[in-house]
């Protein structure tokens, strides 16, 4: 017997048994890796781990240790090899009306007139959840987030009908407990209990696909399958009998092209009867009594009966609850309140289902659902030839993974995409935007003069709010630009591979490969920074990248940089840049290694990831993203920045007795710098000026110069010295990110988690700034 991690590239093998234990191998289980599964190893990531493996029609990730766990035995060639099927008839899906078998009109209890119907939206990830979002609700959007978690949430009313709420659920592979996002969307059908669910299927992964719809039907609420992406499969070669997979389903089932807009007005006319009329999926037993000795169907049906009035009392259902009783899902268990008798039971019918069947209570249950969607596709799918996006894909993977062309693949395109952002198309638009901010600080500014506006309100509304907002308002078109290049990576399924040949290297200092792209986008900006850690699984890997995206040196700190090189240090300009980034990654990762140790303990959240073929981003959705983004940095940051930008201006230009001052050095703010510049000068930092000068640089990092010119009188060189320059520089690097960013993770993480990085940050960099200076002054710099 072999292990997973033991086979060679192309080599197909079969599972024999799963090790591991909890949360994991149930995951591992529910993406299909359970006894009996053909998997064909395609590669390794070009570090040598993690792997890419095909199984049940689709790529996934697997570390080798993880690998190491799966054991498996050769497939011989004739055995891998299955029978071609003769071709099925396709036939026409009836519509609403026609005398549907789940459609009989006036059929089920209708909710009372007026009801609000309330649907959820559940798929896989890249299934085109998302464009079909788009298609049902139009511009008819409310972005939030779930309870409790930063999990963003979508609601919309389904266009033509404002009697509707539908919910976009976030995209997950099953409902068992592993990820937030599977917790979130469990919680939200067993709670919310939404009237109807919509459920979003890949045709071209239709496998994969359809064992999230297996347990959605478990949960007994009226229920209407999308087939998405018929389009694809029917150029393909492949083919659906719906009516057959309605009738094996017990469930209506509507193809779709969602990209093409097809299909969406049947999908909508089913959808909204089945709420109205309330009715449930035909129940159907998917463990028939004669499949394996019937030791399943035996199980389940044992532990329903037993469980049946717990169940009714925690308002879940009986089903759904059983199938999680027998996963051991302690969350549900906990939910029946089971006496210890009942649960003896239960372990004593579990037992009994084990031995007979020859697995592991998880196992056998994953079985039977794989068992029934094999029976389903052998009745009601003809399967496509290898697509064209497949075959595409596997051509691009050559290049864009292979084993020595993946990293520098890589840095071209990161940094295409950084150039793009930050010194052509972005860089533009922020000129214009910059333009525009000045112009209008000019009208107001001479409608404010020739109206004789009180001088105080005069400087509040043009030195405050105009000033401190409109330079971080300038900011939006990088950020947009920069998220537009993102989100088309993303969506084409780029991001994935990143993550794939990128986590070796981030699992040495305790994250996954999915941290990557958060961390280089904090090159940019680390507002965009901290939002894109949404897109991490693990609470231990988004807490924790978002701690360390303060290390990348943005590129709003490049204006404090270029003048003190050039100030100070004009023939090592090009040196001190490149060290100052390579300090900023050095200390990021020597902070890693210290987390890893101490806050965030154990290892990194395991790399199981499917790898989607690569697609052409849909105009439609990357534009509404580029919205959500823009709006969400206007709504949220735009506030806290206008209260701190009018608390730094009321100190900058009051004196504790409340009176203006004239000179700024009798400010509250400069009083205020005075305490702390103390503190400062064993950094060599000890002038209330520089002080002061880093206080407004919490505002917005360019704002460091500016405030030191205006000081400084212009003086700036003349009354620094070069070691002073250099400490200050080592600061500006790691001292606490601007009020934008703060606010930023404040939302993520919270309050406490803010304020922790503010001070964290200020003393590493004023530990730096220390060593800059004592290591200065012992060999003589001055």
């Amino acid at each position: 017997m072999s292990t997973l991690k033991e086979a060679k590239i192309g080599q197909t093998v079969k599972v024999v048994s799963l090790g591991g234990n909890g949360a994991l191998r149930q995951h591992f289980l529910d993406m299909g890796i359970i006894p009996g599964t053909e998997i064909t190893l395609v590669k390794y990531a070009p570090m040598g781990d993690p792997v890419e493996l095909r199984l049940h029609g689709y790529e996934l990730t697997l570390r080798l240790a993880d690998a190491e766990q799966i054991e498996t035995e050769p497939v011989a060639e004739k055995e891998s090899l299955s029978a071609k099927k003769p071709e099925k008839k396709k036939i026409a899906h009836p519509g609403l009306g026609e005398g549907g078998k789940f459609h009989v009109k006036g059929d089920g209890t209708p909710l009372p007139e007026g009801t609000t119907m309330k649907f959820a939206l559940v798929g896989n990830q890249n299934c085109g959840k998302t464009t079909l979002f788009n298609r049902l609700t139009g511009s008819k959007q409310h972005v939030g987030n779930f309870p409790g978690v930063t999990v963003d949430r979508k609601d919309g009313a389904i266009k033509g009908h404002d009697d509707t709420v539908i919910t976009d659920l976030p995209g997950i592979y099953s409902m068992s407990p592993y990820t937030s996002e599977e917790i979130v969307s469990r919680n939200f059908v067993l709670d919310e209990k939404p009237h109807a669910i919509i459920n979003i299927v890949d045709v071209t992964n239709i496998e994969r696909n359809l064992y999230l719809t297996m347990q959605l039907i478990e949960m007994n609420v009226p229920m209407v399958v999308a087939l998405n992406m018929m389009d694809e499969l029917s150029a393909n070669g492949g083919g659906i009998d719906v009516n057959r997979m309605e009738h094996l389903l017990g469930v209506p089932v509507v193809p779709i092209s969602a990209a093409k807009n097809e299909g969406i007005e049947e999908l909508i006319e089913h959808a909204l009867h089945v709420a109205k009329y309330q009715e449930c999926p035909v129940e159907t037993d998917f463990c028939g009594k004669s499949r394996n000795g019937g030791a399943v169907h035996r199980c389940i049906h044992g532990i329903c009966h037993l469980i049946e009035d717990h169940a009714e009392k925690s308002g879940l259902p009986i089903r759904f609850a059983a199938c999680k009783v027998i996963e051991n899902d302690h969350l549900i268990i906990s939910q029946l309140d089971l006496d210890k008798n009942e649960e003896e039971m239960i372990d004593h019918i579990v037992m009994q289902l084990e031995k007979e069947r020859g697995l592991d209570r998880s196992a056998a249950i994953a079985d039977m659902r794989f068992s029934f969607i094999q029976r389903l596709c052998d009745e009601a799918v003809t399967k496509p030839h290898e697509s064209k996006e497949h075959i595409r894909s596997r051509r691009i993977d050559s290049v864009l993974t292979g084993k020595y062309t993946a990293i520098p693949a890589f840095i071209c395109i990161m940094g295409l995409v950084f150039w793009l952002t930050f010194n052509v198309i972005g860089a533009w638009m922020q000129g214009l935007m910059e333009s525009g901010i000045g112009k209008l600080t000019g009208i107001t500014d001479r409608a404010l003069v020739n109206a004789h506006v009180n001088d105080t309100i005069h400087s509040l509304i043009i030195d405050g709010i105009f000033a401190g907002v409109g330079s971080v308002l300038s900011f939006l078109p990088i950020i947009v630009t920069l998220f537009f290049f993102l989100s088309m990576l993303e969506d084409s399924g780029y991001i994935a591979r990143v993550a794939f040949f990128m986590d070796k290297l981030l699992r040495k200092i305790g994250l996954s490969g999915r941290s990557i792209v958060p961390m280089l986008i904090g090159f940019g900006c680390s507002v965009p920074a901290v939002m894109a850690t949404r897109t991490l699984p693990s609470e231990r890997d988004r807490k924790m990248t978002i701690l360390l995206t303060p290390f990348m040196s943005c590129t709003a700190k490049l204006p404090i940089y270029a003048f003190f090189v050039n100030a100070f240090f004009p023939k090592r300009g090009g040196l001190i840049m490149i060290g100052l980034y390579l300090l900023g990654i050095v200390m990021g990762i020597l902070a890693a290694c210290l987390y890893k140790g101490v806050l965030f303990r154990g290892e990194a959240v395991p790399f199981v990831m499917e790898l989607p073929n690569y697609r052409l981003p849909g105009v439609r959705n990357v534009g509404q993203l580029l919205w959500e983004k823009a709006k969400d940095f206007l709504q949220r940051a735009f506030t806290v920045i206008l209260i701190a930008t009018i608390c730094v201006w009321f100190l900058q230009n009051f004196d504790l007795k409340l009176n203006i001052v004239e000179n700024a050095e009798d400010s509250i703010l400069a009083k205020a710098a005075g305490l702390a510049a103390p503190l400062m000068k064993p950094a060599g930092l000890g002038d209330w000026r520089i002080v002061v000068s880093l206080v407004s640089g919490f505002m917005a990092k360019e704002s460091v110069v500016s405030t030191l010119e205006i000081l400084y009188g212009g003086g700036v060189k003349a009354s620094m010295t070069s070691l002073t320059a250099a400490s200050l520089l080592v600061f500006s690097l790691l001292y606490t990110p601007c009020v934008a960013a703060v606010a930023s993770i404040k939302r993520e993480l919270g309050k406490k988690w803010a304020l922790a990085v503010v001070l964290w940050q200020c003393g590493i960099a004023w530990a730096a700034a220390v060593a800059v200076r004592l290591i200065g002054m012992m060999i003589g710099a001055a």
